[in-house]
């Protein structure tokens, strides 16, 4: 256990710069790339997001990795980031990289195929419900499961108010 607090001012001064450097180089890719680069849009951010913070961490606490090669590693994370971003516009590589939103509720009809394909039980149904104040199931227009893994549900409390079609143009039923 003594061996966990044991270490030179030297490594400490070069975690130091190595975390400094590469933080520098995070926010610089970042701006130059976009904000996209850490949202949860596609299972290819999440992807980015999970690399990025394992390179960060090698290159911040592993001697075997210099700033340099964690600079370089970054680059081409963001790289193919904003390439796939780029590429998103085709379909092909839209419906390969890209989630699809999954209808869970089409109003008052809980699409039970659906809650299986998106692995969300009816308990997490509920809870979502609640949380956008859901008092009655007459007020839900339609609950989707969204790209992001986030729950969306559209509601309102006049009964004959209908949302317009292209709000879910892309969800899947």
């Amino acid at each position: 256990m003594e061996e966990w607090f044991d270490t030179s001012w030297e490594s400490i001064v070069a975690i130091a710069i190595n975390a400094v450097g590469i933080y520098i180089a995070i926010i610089i890719l970042t701006r130059i790339s976009g904000k996209r680069s850490f949202s949860k849009m596609s299972s290819f951010d999440f992807a980015m997001t999970v690399a990025i913070g394992s390179m960060v961490a090698s290159t911040v606490l592993s001697k075997s990795v210099t700033i340099a090669q964690g600079i370089a590693g970054l680059c081409l994370i963001y790289g193919m980031q904003m390439l796939v971003a780029f590429l998103r516009r085709f379909q092909g590589v839209s419906n390969t990289v890209d989630n699809t939103p999954l209808l869970l509720m089409d109003g008052r009809e809980i699409l039970r195929e659906n809650l299986k394909k998106a692995k969300v039980t009816e308990g997490d149904l509920r809870s979502k419900l609640r949380e956008a104040n859901v008092l009655n199931l007459s007020q839900v227009r339609a609950v989707i499961f969204e790209a992001t893994g986030d729950i969306s549900v559209l509601h309102s409390d006049d009964e004959n108010e209908q949302f317009e079609a292209w709000l879910i143009s892309d969800v899947n039923r």
